[in-house]
């Protein structure tokens, strides 16, 4: 067994001995408090914990398909992600063959690009020759009606549907000198720092939150978790050090700064959502709303974090 498998199963361990101690303790407390279902909040928690079940094990997959799971896993959520996103827009029958070309053009091709590794081309590709494509083929149907609002619709979900989460396999693909071949734990490190930020926000939030950090947008978030979860993603992303070509302190500066974007990024979403009057972008995932609910934070981050290690780390 190589190096990156032993972290990734170290990892992967340490992740199932978490959901094994949250289902415990969903359990004891549906039998103490909600044994008839009547509680939503246990209720809602327990069904958060078999989602996090599912979805740990689909990714847990992926990593062990290696590179080529991966890339397939994410160009997957891109789709999913991408479908709900379309759903509430302002789309009208003249855009259907720029949706076509989103879905079954665009989407393929920043992904073979990804998988072939042509960063010249993928780090450019939506936000030049996709944008530019979406508005000259809805032009040609000739419908003018909102067309502005249309186009910047259909552009806006390219760019954070597919664009932004195109760049978690793209990590893959960096040459960071003495880390050969454990490229997936920087994909690991990205979504555990993230992902963990979120949960840790809401627990602080629940046990310490006072002062709403945006009542308008999302309700539920408060200063008090946003500074608890925010350091404490960041010492858990200076834990994790090992798994990364990183030293403690930067481990922890990019946990940070990725966990900021997280939150950020999970604000942006939730201002779209407000905009169109909808609570979750979808209810495929039980507890947890659509892909975009689960990915939001990791749409901000993804970027950022990737042209940070290539920057510094990466060779290429």
């Amino acid at each position: 067994m190589n190096q990156a498998h032993a972290d990734l199963l170290t990892l992967l361990a340490g992740i199932a001995g978490i959901l094994v101690a949250a289902s415990l303790i969903g359990y004891v407390l549906q039998r103490r408090l909600s044994p008839d279902g009547s509680n939503a909040v246990i209720e809602n928690l327990n069904a958060r914990i078999k989602a996090w079940w599912a979805m740990v094990v689909l990714m847990a997959i992926a990593f062990i398909g290696g590179r080529d799971g991966v890339i397939l896993l994410f160009a997957f959520c891109s789709f999913a992600a991408l479908r709900e996103f379309i759903t509430l827009t302002n789309v009208r029958r003249a855009d259907h063959w720029a949706l076509a070309a989103a879905f079954f053009l665009v989407l393929p091709i920043q992904y073979y690009l990804v998988w072939v590794d042509w960063y010249g081309l993928y780090s450019m590709f939506i936000p030049v020759y996709a944008f530019l494509l979406m508005p000259i083929i809805s032009a040609l149907r000739g419908d003018t009606d909102h067309y502005l609002i249309r186009v910047a619709e259909v552009q806006w979900a390219l760019m954070i549907c597919v664009f932004c989460v195109s760049h978690v396999p793209a990590l893959l693909s960096l040459q960071i000198p003495g880390y050969e071949g454990r490229n997936v734990l920087l994909i690991a490190f990205l979504v555990a720092v993230v992902q963990l930020s979120d949960v840790l926000q809401y627990v602080w939030g629940k046990l310490l939150g006072r002062r709403k950090i945006a009542p308008f947008l999302s309700p539920s978030k408060t200063v008090e978790g946003f500074i608890g979860g925010i350091i404490s993603a960041t010492l858990i992303g200076a834990g994790l050090w090992w798994m990364t070509p990183f030293s403690i302190l930067q481990a922890g500066l990019l946990a940070l700064v990725i966990a900021l974007m997280g939150f950020f990024g999970g604000l942006v979403m939730s201002a779209i959502k407000r905009d169109r009057g909808v609570k979750d972008w979808g209810h495929i995932i039980a507890g947890h709303g659509g892909f975009i609910d689960r990915l939001d934070s990791v749409i901000f981050s993804a970027p950022i974090f990737f042209h940070l290690v290539r920057y510094w780390w990466s060779l290429t």
